[in-house]
This record gives structure tokens, C-alpha cells and sequence, in this order.
């Protein structure tokens, strides 16, 4: 497996349409979400949570450097998921226009990327990064990472968006092959990284909605030099296995997370401090 499988660079082709069976995914009893823009969805991992999150009803707005590339993500999103809300702007206009901002692009463009759109980014906006630092952008082995002197990317990102903008780092280990193919039934955790119980629980409440997926609490921000490393583990097993491994802790409690979330798919939300 390449590492562009997971971080590629172009829209991958067109997943299967959702059958029938698949509506019974698009929740209608929670109140109408923000607008979450996502920058980078014209690869692989962004373009599948575009998909997840819009057929949930949430608002997508999807960010991109190149014009043409954003505009076939979001005619090939609206093909797939016709009853989804998608638009597709420039990175920096993107991201002034959500609340919640998820970060999916390869380790090389993540300094830069982030620097382009800081400007439009203000306090109390939420930055769920899923950037991981593998060996592969600098053309070495997708099963190896290199060494960020802040300790991870996402602390690296908390160092270049303005004061005040709340980081959760995520979404490691979810396989970007099931989020794109909307006929596969996802059962996967998401490992959350932050510095504060609010935002993970904000990231939560959002990635939640998508059935199948079980956010767990997995410490401060820093922790997040652990999960970003279990991407490098997950490519290194999907070489041998399959294109849909993912994570599920076993033996948590339930209800971790309060009254507040109510996971989707699964009654064992759990959470480890």
C-alpha cells in the first residue's frame, strides 16, 4: 500500500452510491450542524469524511489550493451523496466560513498550508488535525516517520494558527478505503489528542455522527506523537491484510463522554484518561 492511499492527491474515483440501506445512516433527529470545512479534501481521507459528514446533514465545505480539483470534489461529492450540502472554496475562504475545520493533508504541506489560511483563522474555532509525519513526503518508506522538533504535527500546528484556536489531533487510524466506500459498514475508534476536554468533546459530538465510529479520549495533545505513529502501523498492516483495518479498544466503559454525546452504532463510548 502507498502512502498516497491515504493521503492522495487527487479525488479518488467515484465510490459506490449508497444504497437504500445506507439512508439509515443520516441522522434527523439532531439539530442542523455548522458548516465544517475541510481542507484537503481532494485527497483520499478528506474527500471519505466529506462524504460520512455530509450524508449526516452536516454542511461541507471543501478547501483546496486548485480550483479545478475543488470543483470536481465537489461535483463527484454531489454525485454520491445527493441529499448532502457541499461547496467548495479557496482554503482561506474555507475556513472563515466554519466553526469546526478538519486539516487532511500530506506532512509536507501542513506548515504551509496552515500559514495560507491562519489569517482567516480566529479564536474558538475548532482545528481537527489528521496530519501525520511519514517518512513518504520526503520519499522515503510510508512505514517510517520522521522526527518533529515540536514532538508531533499537531503540536506543530497548535504552534502556527493564532492564539486562541482550539487543536484536537484525530483520525489516525481510520482507513480512508471504508470512508470512501459508503456501502462498507464502518466499526472503527478514533483516537482524540487535545488539551482541553471541550474541544475532544466538540470533535467528538462531530466525527460520532458518522455510524461507526467511537471517539475515545486519549490525553493531552502531546500524546498525539503516539497516535499519529499508529498510522505508520496501520499501512504496515493493511499491507498484509486489507485496505479497511482499523483500531477498536476493548474493555472501556460506557458513557464516558456525558450526557452531552450520544454515539451512533455503538452503546460502548468510551474514554481513557
Amino acid at each position: 500500500m502507498k502512502s498516497s492511499d491515504l493521503y492522495s492527491g487527487v479525488v479518488p474515483e467515484s465510490p459506490p452510491r449508497a444504497g437504500a440501506g445506507a439512508e439509515l445512516d443520516r441522522e434527523t433527529t439532531q439539530a442542523p450542524q455548522a458548516a465544517v470545512a475541510i481542507v484537503g479534501a481532494t485527497g483520499a481521507l478528506g474527500f471519505g469524511l466529506a462524504l460520512r459528514l455530509g450524508r449526516t446533514g452536516v454542511p461541507v465545505v471543501i478547501g483546496s489550493r486548485d480550483r479545478e480539483r475543488m470543483e470536481q470534489a465537489v461535483q463527484r461529492a454531489c454525485e454520491v451523496v445527493p441529499d448532502g450540502v457541499f461547496s467548495g472554496h479557496p482554503n482561506e475562504l474555507a475556513v472563515r466560513e466554519a466553526e469546526t475545520v478538519i486539516l487532511s493533508v500530506p506532512f509536507l504541506s501542513q506548515c504551509e498550508t496552515l500559514a495560507s489560511i491562519a489569517q482567516g483563522m480566529r479564536a474558538g474555532q475548532l482545528l481537527i488535525d489528521a496530519s501525520v509525519p511519514l517518512a513518504a513526503a520526503v520519499s522515503g518508506e510510508a512505514t517510517r516517520l520522521l522526527g518533529v522538533w515540536q514532538g508531533s504535527a499537531a503540536e506543530q500546528a497548535r504552534e502556527i494558527v493564532p492564539p486562541g484556536v482550539r487543536v484536537v489531533s484525530a483520525l489516525h487510524t481510520v482507513s480512508a478505503a471504508s470512508l470512501t466506500n459508503l456501502d462498507h459498514p464502518l466499526d472503527q475508534d478514533v483516537l482524540l489528542c487535545g488539551d482541553g476536554r471541550d474541544e475532544k468533546l466538540a470533535a467528538a459530538s462531530l466525527l460520532q455522527r458518522i455510524a461507526g465510529l467511537r471517539c475515545i479520549d486519549c490525553g493531552a495533545l502531546e500524546m498525539a506523537r503516539v497516535t499519529e505513529s499508529l498510522t505508520a502501523l496501520m499501512i504496515a498492516v493493511k499491507i498484509r491484510y486489507t485496505d479497511h483495518a482499523g483500531v477498536h479498544l476493548t474493555g472501556l466503559p460506557e458513557g464516558l463522554w456525558g450526557d452531552g454525546l450520544v454515539q451512533r452504532g455503538s452503546s460502548n463510548c468510551g474514554s481513557i484518561r
